[in-house]
């Protein structure tokens, strides 16, 4: 008996997570990208329970690592240049992994890439649905139309697959107001360790580093906007520039925004979380930031995308011959996890990345201040801690 198919869209984490957990099952996988080659090694990461959870199930955890510096500590900072130590992102409950994307993307590639064909400079442009399969156009150098048992859209945000199979991206993408900036630095910030973390936290804006062990930091820009489209008319620097305004710069802020224009390769987009009635058909299905984005104010995209590629292989594994009910099965053990990860994007993990108002910056200075006393750390972790106990829940348990 031949192996079903499934087309996977994206080589991103949850695309290369759900070829490797579907080749587990007995599925035959065709990943497709449509950038020509890998990706670079990205950005800042945090992988809470949940994630470590599914990548230890599915063999990768020690390959990912976990780049935490022992020695770090985290600096509430001005534009003054002065310094408090505060709260670093490994301080959390749950004490997060702290990584680059890459870190768990060339883990699962090369589980994967031995085994699974990958076809890069690729796209889906038409997907037609039938009762015994899919019937996907795939374009890159040609045209070829293609049958497969179950296509996964892992591609993202702005997802080809989520367009062609279930309709444009205003009906599904929410606005934040918000825009993001981030960047591997080139260069130490002058006067800090390389271990060191810092936050500039204003009303409506921040800038985060996040160090590592044995990497250069990686720079993060947060701000609110009421004009979304205005901020992609010119340059990303300039953007950031003025939206850290018209106050002079300082010193750190200064060096962080000349560091962002120089990088090789940087982020710079729009905040938005994806909102759907159903995140699947009978043989089509979303799957990571291409269903829900969490956004970066979760710190649990990488986490639930690997979450989620896990369960998929397991229901499918379950209902073997019935693909429909699987993902049925799918969506309803997930739906109220990622819901309850979303309100906490939109609430809490939003204000604690960026401000919102003069209040959430005196609670933020009280909490600094509480938690430099052993006592007032002990209580305050206590209390994040029923905040942070969604994020190290075993999906599949659930």
């Amino acid at each position: 008996m031949n192996a079903s198919r499934v087309l996977i869209v994206g080589t991103g984490i949850a695309g290369l997570a759900t070829a490797m957990r579907l080749r587990e099952i007995g599925w035959e996988p065709v990943l497709v990208e449509r950038a020509p080659e890998r990706r670079s090694a990205g950005y800042f990461i945090g992988l809470f329970d949940t994630g470590r959870t599914a990548a230890q199930r599915m063999g990768v955890l020690d390959a990912i690592g976990n780049r935490a510096a022992p020695d770090s500590i985290t600096y509430n900072i001005d534009r003054a240049g002065r310094r408090r130590p505060g709260m670093g992102y490994a301080d959390l409950p749950g004490q997060p992994s702290l990584m680059l994307r890459g870190d768990i993307e060339a883990a699962l590639h090369d589980t994967v890439a031995p085994h699974v064909e990958i076809r890069y400079g690729t796209t889906p442009v038409a997907i037609e649905e039938h009762p015994d399969g899919v019937h996907v156009t795939l374009r890159s150098t040609t045209e070829t139309t293609e049958r497969f048992d179950l296509v996964v859209g892992a591609d993202g945000l702005r997802s080809t697959v989520r367009r062609l199979a279930f309709g444009p991206d205003a009906d599904f993408l929410r606005p934040f107001h918000h825009i993001i900036g981030a960047a591997l630095l080139k260069e130490p910030v002058p006067g800090y360790r390389l271990s060191d973390g810092l936050v500039l936290a204003e009303t409506g804006r921040s800038a985060w580093i996040f160090p590592f062990a044995d990497h250069l930091p990686t720079v993060l820009f947060s701000y609110r906007t009421g004009d979304e489209d205005a901020q992609f008319r010119r340059p990303p620097v300039e953007s950031l520039r003025r939206a850290f305004g018209p106050e002079p710069t300082g010193p750190v802020l200064e060096h962080l925004l000349s560091q962002f224009e120089q990088a090789d390769d940087y982020l710079f987009d729009s905040v938005h979380q994806v909102e759907m009635p159903a995140w699947h058909t009978g043989r089509v299905v979303l799957l990571g930031d291409s269903a829900w984005c969490l956004t970066l104010y979760t710190g649990m995209g990488a986490s639930s995308a690997l979450a989620g590629a896990d369960l998929l292989g397991t229901v499918l594994h379950r209902n073997a011959g019935n693909t429909a009910r699987a993902l049925r099965e799918w969506e309803q053990r997930l739906r109220p996890f990622i819901a309850a990860q979303q309100r906490s994007g939109r609430t809490e993990g939003l204000t604690m990345f960026v401000p919102q108002t003069r209040r959430d910056l005196a609670m933020r200075a009280l909490t600094q201040k509480v938690t430099r006393v052993p006592l007032g750390k002990r209580l305050m972790m206590n209390a994040f801690a029923k905040q942070f106990k969604l994020k190290s829940l075993d999906i599949a348990a659930i």
